[in-house]
């Protein structure tokens, strides 16, 4: 039998956690509340039609009425929905797309609820799953900061011994001066996100360079 990919395990980590905490507690998805953002998943992966919306503005009306809908199902039915997985027909459901397009999309929102609650802290995630997000973080950097106005630079932290040093580092915007953000793979990925706040990072710079980095909007 086979093992579960770190996308299923960060899935059924999230519904445990969405039935743990119900569905009307607060996330870091702006005012969403546990509700929408399981609505949220459930339209992204059983509802192609209404998922442009999530990218395309234009659509967003259309994403927004199919999501109040979903919304409205028994929560417990919701839940269930997310742990079964992506529906039959779900583009999701094509081999390694799950694992490709839900790793992080699962361990972001599981984040997203867990640090909105109090006393939160990091998890002690295994060295694989952290590599697997390090590897999305630095073919998706320049993309991530495109709106940037300065020079960035990833530090990653948790690197195994004897990692070369320039495989813990991505130029993430080009400019100058330049910010250096460094801290573990998870904190740089949230931080990347949009999660600054609720990101254990260090951020180094001169102070104006470091404010323009936290106000800038992550191109996601």
């Amino acid at each position: 039998m086979s093992q579960p990919t770190w996308a299923q395990r960060e899935r059924q980590e999230l519904c445990r956690l969405l039935e743990e905490v119900g569905p009307d507690a607060p996330t870091l998805c702006g005012e969403w509340t546990t509700r929408d953002l399981t609505a949220h998943l459930i339209v992204r992966e059983a509802r192609p039609d209404a998922a442009i919306g999530i990218f395309i503005k234009p659509m967003s009306t259309w994403t927004d009425k199919i999501q109040a809908k979903a919304a409205q199902r028994p929560w417990a039915e919701m839940v269930h929905e997310i742990r079964t997985g992506p529906p039959t027909f779900s583009l999701f459901n094509l081999p390694k797309a799950d694992e490709l397009a839900n790793t992080t999309e699962y361990f972001v929102h599981l984040e997203d609820v867990r640090r909105a609650e109090p006393e939160w802290a990091p998890r002690n995630l295994p060295p694989k799953l952290s590599d697997s997000l390090w590897k999305v973080l630095r073919s998706r950097a320049k993309m991530f900061y495109r709106h940037v106005p300065v020079g960035v630079v990833l530090q990653r932290t948790d690197s195994a011994p004897g990692v070369a040093a320039a495989e813990s580092t991505v130029q993430a915007a080009s400019g100058s001066p330049v910010v250096t953000i460094s801290g573990p793979a998870q904190e740089l990925l949230l931080f990347s996100f949009g999660r600054k706040d609720q990101s254990v990072v260090d951020v180094a710079g001169d102070n104006s360079s470091i404010s323009q980095v936290m106000a800038a909007k992550m191109a996601v």
